[in-house]
């Protein structure tokens, strides 16, 4: 089969968990199919600025078309949101807002509507931006939709319904996320599958690696992923700050990925930038605890690396995603409030014992669930029955 994976931007220094699965995916499945991507020029989610060549080339033995983006985002765009969230407004305005929220790429359309029987399957990867909101009803009799999606103020936007009612297959990425939308837009009669994403660590992780690069020779809780405010940074460390004060002692909190905040002077805090995937991997192993203070995920595949590599986990429990993670693997903690998080980590890191538990318990879950076999299998099963029945 020729299939067609559409994502808004693609590359081996694209890191963004959505992009990161598609590429994942896609490579995989080139031995088995003839794959493309089509996706964007653009680098940067913000700026969608183009910065790879307009035309075709190759990422890791995968073609990839791209096609320029006609404008970058505008600055007043996070305003310009609040006030679609909280204010009356057509449907008009809803599809504007897409357009400004980009990446806008109208020749990506173009090349849909022009090739739509050249393939035969084309999966689009996040509900949320213009190639999938614009493209996927061009293509849907043969479409299958990724959604990567969380319960956040657009998913709720008329322009969304639409589209959650086009494909003719969705392949989510948890359970959580699955009722979240079969309740949200009534899709639970579109064929489906809870197919998440595969997880693998390198065979021999060095915990002290990291240490050593970062001089790091006392206890720490570790964050891996952007650090931005959508993530929970900020809480998390404001929730770090405060637990030192009450609790002096060595531990510190590394925080690994690229900053979107502004990071305070502190002694116990060490933001490292962007890092290499074995300097990510020893980062998580040598940690004490994973702290994870995201309440936005539709699945989190740093959750599920850190339970791979054996270091438990301690989440913020508004989100239901995270929430179901602990309920099913019996790996870790979440928590709902300041006392809450005190309470896990004084638990956590005051009984090693109990830590070395739900290592083991962590990385049973993510061999059971979470092997790229297991989800190429759900990939390969849909894809086919797509291809096997178009809509004419």
């Amino acid at each position: 089969m020729k299939v067609a994976f559409v994502v808004q931007r693609y590359g081996l220094e694209v890191s963004g968990g959505a992009e990161l699965l598609c590429r994942q995916v896609a490579e995989r499945l080139v031995g088995r199919h003839e794959v493309e991507v089509l996706t964007s020029c653009a680098q940067d989610y913000v700026t969608w600025e183009n910065v790879y060549p307009e035309g075709t080339g190759g990422v890791n033995g995968v073609s990839v078309r791209r096609f320029r983006t006609r404008r970058t985002r505008e600055k007043g765009f996070r305003e310009h949101s609040r006030r679609l969230y909280t204010h009356s407004h057509t449907l008009s305005e809803e599809m504007e807002w897409v357009r400004a929220q980009g990446p806008e790429v109208p020749d990506l359309l173009q090349f849909l509507v022009d090739q739509h029987t050249a393939y035969d399957a084309f999966v689009f990867f996040t509900y949320i931006y213009y190639p999938t909101v614009l493209g996927l009803p061009l293509v849907s009799d043969r479409a299958l939709l990724v959604p990567t999606a969380h319960d956040e103020p657009p998913l709720y936007l008329d322009v969304y319904r639409r589209l959650f009612h086009s494909p003719r297959a969705i392949l989510y990425n948890s359970i959580e996320e699955r009722e979240l939308l079969q309740a949200l837009f009534g899709i639970g009669h579109i064929p489906h599958a809870v197919a998440g994403a595969g997880i693998e660590v390198p065979n021999a992780v060095d915990g002290t690696v990291f240490c050593r690069r970062y001089g790091l020779s006392r206890p720490y809780l570790a964050y891996v992923g952007r650090v931005s405010v959508s993530k929970g940074c900020q809480t998390l460390i404001e929730h770090f700050c405060r637990y030192k004060r009450a609790r002096p002692g060595p531990l510190a909190l590394a925080l690994v990925g690229r900053s979107e905040v502004t990071i305070p002077e502190h002694p116990d805090i060490v933001a490292t930038g962007f890092v290499s995937d074995e300097e990510k991997f020893s980062a998580i192993a040598g940690a004490e605890l994973f702290v994870l203070p995201s309440r936005l995920e539709s699945l989190s595949i740093a959750f599920l690396e850190s339970l791979a590599v054996g270091t438990p986990v301690v989440c913020d429990g508004a989100s239901p995603v995270l929430r179901g993670h602990c309920i099913r693997s019996d790996a870790a903690l979440y928590y709902m409030n300041y006392a809450e998080f005190e309470a896990s980590l004084d638990l956590m890191l005051g009984d090693e014992r109990l830590r070395s538990l739900l290592g083991r318990r962590g990385q049973a879950y993510v061999a059971q669930h979470y092997t790229w076999e297991r989800v190429l299998d759900h990939y390969l099963r849909l894809i086919g029955w797509v291809a096997d029945n178009p809509w004419w």
